[in-house]
């Protein structure tokens, strides 16, 4: 009973909405194409579910191409949420979601109302997002070591040396005391050196 309101959730209430933001339904993925990315909303149902609760996730990706090359990929039409670039749950995007979703035969209304919300909030995030760029702006920002090779492969083709040092000095002052910032210091001193920039490391 609760699995076929979770299916009619998605086909009356989910798949509308995202279709006015441009997205189109694939399984229990929503992708939206760009000339530069692709947008996918992702509904993961949990282990574990019974005839009388149905739990699930709601997970949000950015993928890109010019990272993919980066990272010399197949470029992918459909990516998987593992496959994105850019990963997060619903929660990391809005407060208004909790980190799972709770499916029983007296939250389905409060459910809806904050899948609804939740997902307008998602769209208005993406829309901030236009380009492999802000992908790596987000996680620069952080400073998060999520996609840091990528990121600084990026920023240095574009020859803003700038911010490519500024992230590596954040990243090091975040994470120098870690034993394992050694491999990655190496690593992007090698990715400066490619690219002819001498790193002064302060």
């Amino acid at each position: 009973m609760l699995q076929h309101i979770f299916n009619e959730l998605i086909k009356q209430d989910i798949k509308p909405v995202l279709a006015t933001f441009g997205f189109n339904k694939k399984g229990l993925n929503f992708y939206k194409r760009t000339d530069h990315l692709i947008y996918l909303i992702n509904f993961q149902k949990s282990a574990g579910n019974t005839t009388n609760q149905v739990m699930f996730y709601v997970n949000c990706g950015i993928y890109a191409a010019e990272l993919a090359q980066i990272q010399s990929k197949e470029i992918l039409t459909a990516p998987k949420e593992v496959e994105c670039h850019f990963r997060a749950r619903m929660r990391e995007i809005t407060a208004i979601a909790p980190d799972r979703f709770s499916i029983t035969a007296t939250t389905i209304d409060d459910v809806r109302k904050m899948l609804l919300r939740g997902l307008e909030d998602v769209h208005h995030f993406f829309e901030t997002m236009i380009s492999a760029r802000s992908i790596v702006d987000y996680y620069t920002s952080g400073p998060f070591l999520h996609l840091g090779e990528e990121s600084f492969h990026l920023l240095l083709q574009a020859n803003d040396v700038t911010a490519a040092k500024r992230y590596f000095n954040a990243l090091r002052k975040k994470h120098g005391a870690e034993q394992r910032w050694s491999i990655f210091e190496q690593q992007y001193l090698a990715i400066f050196n490619q690219y002819g920039v001498k790193l002064e490391i302060i």
